[in-house]
């Protein structure tokens, strides 16, 4: 019943992704969520957001920002960056992912996503065909909105969690 919501891999933090092990797979492209997926809501790019768009440059990704914010925020973000991006995006519509994968030159299958909510950044990327990856919110802060989805995310990762645990046994 949930499992349209459930990531392909759910870690820590996107800073603990193994993107030169997703690269040899034969991954390309990555498109990010921004707030509470790179830095608290809000936030500039810091140094640990510099480093890793650096780093996924020097092994060779393509990446762009998918973000549902407007345009000031995003180009705040993306000023230290320097990386594609779409503002605005109305995930989980499928058409801005398709759209980030156009700008990098990727397909469903060489493109992952790395987004902190399910119920737009995992579900729209799923329902894209994409590779996707969900990391826990850096920053328990976070509008209210956003607040009232944590609530119903956790009764899906319960499940997602005794699956995956099925699955190990299985």
């Amino acid at each position: 019943m949930f499992d349209k919501f459930f990531p392909d891999e759910y870690l820590a933090s996107a800073y603990v992704i193994p993107f030169e092990e997703l690269y040899e797979k034969g991954y390309r492209g990555v498109i990010f969520d921004i707030d509470n997926t790179l830095v608290p809501h809000g936030a500039p790019a810091d140094e640990r957001a510099k480093k890793l768009f650096t780093r996924l440059n020097k092994i060779g990704f393509s990446s762009c920002l998918l973000s549902n914010n407007q345009k000031p925020r995003v180009e705040m973000f993306n000023q230290e960056i320097q990386t594609a991006y779409i503002y605005n995006a109305h995930k989980p519509s499928i058409k801005n992912y398709e759209k980030a994968m156009k700008i990098m030159g990727t397909t469903k299958e060489r493109t992952l996503f790395v987004g902190d909510q399910l119920f737009t950044d995992v579900w729209g990327a799923k329902r894209t065909g994409i590779h996707s990856i969900l990391v826990k919110p850096i920053h328990p802060k976070e509008e209210i909105q956003i607040v009232l989805k944590r609530y119903l995310e956790k009764i899906v990762l319960h499940f997602y969690k005794k699956k995956r645990k099925l699955d190990k046994k299985g």
